[in-house]
């Protein structure tokens, strides 16, 4: 009859060391060929470790492919980028049955799409078509694809990282809300500033450019992933986390003026989950196994900024959903 151990302090402190070891190691290898995007490298791997995706927002030219490149190559995993248009079809994803002839037998065999990655980069997902862009919804809810009534399992980690450009519109077809929702941070790449560009010229036009190196293997994301869920959450944590997401809700009692005037929809479960996994993960990146309100308020804006939908007010006057977000965090009470 076996019998299972609880975990010493001392096994819990050695484990927090090796995540927080990991995650810097890993964070500071995608810092040789990535400058300047510290904010967004801490995001993409928090939506990784997370069992996430990221929706990043840029003007082109910023890394964003880079970014995702390194990141598969630092963790030795599988990498493929599809570049969505307006006239990329579903099976050009997901992959189609073909046929195929063997020993003069003819029969139909799946040939997988670039969706069968563990890293995947979804260029432009706003210029597919609604039917394109909802082929990865099954992929990114569910880690699996159905073709045909065959259902084929994506290999973990699978990772989704889909790129828009905030500029360009015409052409595009916005992205539904229940697709926004399936991404657990919603990333703002800003522009370098003028040291970063100093680094990024000299690393990139001289002859030495580096080389990401793989720091950990893609098996140890998969088992941080389970630690993270295993970080503890205290009672009054979770409370203010659950009533900064009410606040998002106009017709809560929780929302602020500027969530009852300019929202019209608040944000999900999905929303409150993805600031819970983000806290614990920032948490254990500070070498902490234990979430403060300072995690939840640090994650706030990117598990929600996607989330919230305006009404017609708050679309006739630009308000950024950063800033409801700002009222929401500072009318929120700790206890």
């Amino acid at each position: 009859m076996s019998t299972t151990t609880a975990a010493t302090p001392k096994d819990v402190e050695e484990t927090v060391k090796a995540f927080t070891a990991d995650l810097r190691k890993l964070r500071e290898e995608i810092g040789t060929m990535i400058v300047g995007q510290e904010t967004i490298v801490e995001g993409v791997l928090m939506c990784l470790l997370g069992g996430g995706h990221a929706l990043l927002e840029g003007v082109p030219g910023l890394g964003k492919t880079m970014l995702v490149r390194t990141l598969a190559e630092t963790i030795h995993a599988t990498f493929s980028r599809i570049q969505f248009t307006p006239d990329l079809m579903p099976a050009d994803i997901v992959g189609t049955n073909v046929i195929v002839e063997e020993h003069g037998v003819k029969k139909f065999e799946f040939s997988k799409g670039p969706i069968f990655a563990h890293i995947v980069l979804a260029d432009e997902i706003n210029r597919a078509t609604p039917k394109t862009q909802s082929a990865l919804l099954e992929a990114m809810s569910e880690g699996s694809v159905t073709v045909a009534k065959q259902t084929y399992k994506l290999e973990k980690p699978f990772f989704v990282l889909a790129t828009q450009n905030p500029l360009e519109m015409e052409g595009t077809y916005p992205l539904p809300e229940a697709q926004l929702d399936r991404f657990f941070f919603k990333l703002i790449v800003q522009y370098p500033k003028k040291d970063a560009l100093h680094t990024i010229i000299d690393r990139t036009t001289a002859d030495n450019t580096p080389k990401p190196k793989v720091v950990i293997a893609k098996e140890r994301i998969v088992e941080m992933r389970e630690l993270v869920r295993k970080v503890p959450l205290a009672r009054q944590i979770q409370d203010y986390a659950v009533r900064v997401v009410l606040g998002t809700h106009p017709e809560n009692t929780e929302a602020t003026p500027m969530s009852k005037r300019f929202l019209r929809y608040g944000a999900s479960p999905r929303g409150l989950q993805a600031i819970i996994l983000a806290a614990k993960i920032r948490a254990l990146l500070e070498g902490r196994y234990a979430v403060a309100i300072d995690d939840i308020r640090h994650v706030a804006s990117p598990a929600l900024r996607h989330r919230l939908i305006m009404n017609f007010e708050g679309e006739a006057e630009g308000i950024e959903p950063d800033a409801i977000i700002a009222e929401i965090l500072k009318a929120t009470k700790e206890t």
